[in-house]
C-alpha cells in the first residue's frame, strides 16, 4: 500500500513541476537584453532631461516652485 501511494504521490508532483517549468518559459534576460534595455533606458533619460531641461518646461516648472514657496498657510 505504500508503495503504490508513494508512487502515485511521484507521478503527481512530476506532473505538476512539469507543468510549471514548461509554463515559466526562459528564466531571465541574457547579456544582449540587458545592453539593450540599458541603451533604451539611457535614451529614455537623455529625452527626459531635455524636455526638462528646455526653456518653456523650466520657465513652468519654476514658475510652480515659486507658487509653491510663496504660497501662505
Amino acid at each position: 500500500m505504500y508503495k503504490v501511494v508513494r508512487a502515485r504521490m511521484r507521478a503527481l508532483m512530476c506532473g505538476t513541476v512539469c507543468r510549471v517549468r514548461s509554463m515559466r518559459g526562459d528564466d531571465g534576460m541574457v547579456t544582449s537584453e540587458y545592453a539593450m534595455g540599458i541603451v533604451a533606458a539611457v535614451a529614455f533619460a537623455v529625452v527626459l532631461y531635455k524636455v526638462v531641461t528646455s526653456g518653456a518646461v523650466s520657465a513652468e516648472l519654476q514658475a510652480i516652485v515659486k507658487r509653491a514657496l510663496d504660497a501662505k498657510a
